[in-house]
């Protein structure tokens, strides 16, 4: 809930300081009006750095990989006993 406030409050906020620019004329009005998309481009292009410098930072576990690779070896074994056909290795 309270993540759902922040949002609301950064969209009042955003949405009282564009129109208090279109109102005192301080920007162009035709530069005003493209502020919307302006924000929305930023937006995305914010997004796309933050999901490329995860996919970057994004660490490797071999340790975790091993003891997946037991888990899953463990689920088959138990898997066949159960009669289950879980195909081949």
């Amino acid at each position: 809930m309270k993540h759902i406030l922040k949002i609301l409050t950064l969209l009042v906020a955003i949405s009282a300081f564009w129109i208090g620019l279109l109102q005192a004329s301080i920007v162009p009005r035709s530069y005003t009006w493209l502020l919307p998309i302006y924000l929305i481009v930023v937006l995305g292009c914010y997004g796309l750095l933050m999901v490329g410098i995860g996919l970057m930072q994004f660490p490797t576990c071999p340790q975790e990989a091993i003891l997946l690779q037991q888990d899953i070896v463990e689920a088959k074994d138990f898997l066949r006993k159960q009669g289950v056909d879980v195909g081949s290795d």
